[in-house]
């Protein structure tokens, strides 16, 4: 069962105006605090933190592993192994980036991208949309073509301008060997999501391809250029809601969204569109959560940068936040895009191997996890329901294990059948 079916009733917060946070709040918690006294613990909250003190011992988890487990009502820590301790935590990264995003600019926010007219030239104005397909830009084609024609006009030059974030650079921690395939060079204008090295020029020939197809001769090659005050806007496409495309980027963990997402963050919160300054804006915004920055250390939004570090009580903590029905109408978009064990189309898929051995089969469905996987990390956290009928919240992060990922993976996803209590 998802955990979004399982929700309380919702506390009507007001959804944030973008570039605001909102102080002061119910939203915002004073602190974040997860109990780590000696606890009493149910039976199966003992269950799960005996099971799990033998299973970490696992030789495919290696020697680094930062672990806990807290009850998602009473914040009851349930178990934790070097808890504070900040690893590399590849796509979990994610999680952070999605609650600073959805907090900003506001789930119901959409991205627009703009065919702006001026002295001859067409211009394609990206506006951070990593959505935009074919089609769409086939459609604002068509509504331009039209526009053209009743002007009497029949030739045309098309640029694009991607001014929105500036040139693209790399994060600390990445290195050029992860373009184009990891990732493509962050730009504010795409198509279809292509990973070229110039994704703007690569939408604005597709788009010119599109306007010739329709009638309208395209003069000389697509070119960057910025859209001059006095440019007639003859065409638009607006994206899905904000809160749809949280959702599939983290079903996915699409890093190609997550870096836009942190840009678009920035600017709607008064600053540069930098991983800098999107980064910045990401700490703010936890900080105000009550989540503890403590060893919290990220460069990027996709959690690409092998110089990120996080323990696993930061990420538990926000996802705690982010199941917090307080938060629901801004953050449980984050809950809710949680891949589902033995999800297909998800980075839980059977397509990915994950929770099809004979330890962690019996949780398919039970549990709800973002993955992270980098070279020497491997990361799982989320929720699951629990033999005592409570929800609990989980992170696990190994790096630096000499076993084949693919067997660290399986031991994370016995790691957490063990919480659900299917792996007795």
């Amino acid at each position: 069962m998802s955990p979004a079916l399982r929700r309380a009733a919702v506390i009507a917060v007001t959804a944030p105006v973008a570039g605001t946070i909102l102080f002061g709040t119910s939203a915002f918690a004073a602190e974040k605090t997860v109990s780590t006294t000696a606890a009493t613990l149910d039976t199966a909250e003992q269950k799960i933190a005996d099971n799990l003190n033998t299973r970490v011992q696992d030789t495919r988890l290696g020697s680094t592993l930062s672990g806990v487990v807290i009850d998602a009502e009473s914040k009851k820590a349930v178990w934790g192994h070097d808890a504070t301790t900040a690893l590399m935590p590849a796509s979990n990264t994610k999680l952070a980036t999605s609650t600073a995003a959805l907090t900003i600019l506001g789930p119901d926010h959409r991205f627009t991208t703009k065919v702006v007219y001026d002295n001859g030239t067409l211009t394609l104005v990206g506006g951070g949309d990593r959505t935009l397909t074919t089609a769409d830009l086939t459609t604002m084609a068509t509504t331009a073509v039209a526009g053209l024609k009743n002007a009497g006009l029949t030739t045309v030059k098309v640029t694009v301008d991607d001014s929105l974030f500036p040139a693209p650079t790399l994060a600390t921690g990445w290195n050029d060997g992860y373009y184009p395939d990891s990732i493509a060079p962050v730009r504010a204008l795409v198509v279809d999501g292509r990973h070229v090295t110039d994704t703007s020029l690569d939408a604005g020939q597709i788009f010119a391809k599109l306007l010739a197809r329709q009638g309208v001769t395209v003069t000389g090659s697509v070119t960057h250029a910025t859209a001059g005050s006095t440019a007639v806007p003859v065409a638009q496409h607006e994206s899905g809601t904000l809160s749809s495309i949280v959702e599939h980027m983290l079903k996915v963990s699409d890093n190609d969204i997550a870096e836009t997402l942190l840009r678009s963050t920035a600017l709607a919160a008064g600053r540069p569109a930098t991983f800098e300054d999107g980064t910045a804006v990401v700490r703010q915004v936890l900080t105000r959560y009550g989540v503890s920055l403590a060893n919290f250390e990220i460069h990027d939004g996709s959690g690409l940068s092998r110089s990120n570090r996080i323990p696993a009580q930061t990420i538990a903590d926000i996802l705690d936040v982010a199941d917090d029905p307080a938060n629901g109408p801004t953050l449980k978009y984050i809950v809710d895009g949680l891949p589902v064990a033995g999800e297909a189309g998800s980075t839980l898929g059977p397509e990915w191997g994950r929770f099809d051995t004979a330890d962690s089969q019996c949780a398919v469905g039970k549990v709800s996890a973002k993955t992270g996987t980098l070279t020497g990390a491997i990361a799982l956290s989320g929720l699951t329901k629990a033999d005592d009928g409570r929800w609990k919240i989980f992170s696990f992060i190994e790096n630096n294990s000499t076993a084949a990922p693919d067997a660290t993976k399986d031991a994370l996803d016995g790691l957490a059948a063990t919480v659900n209590g299917c792996w007795a």
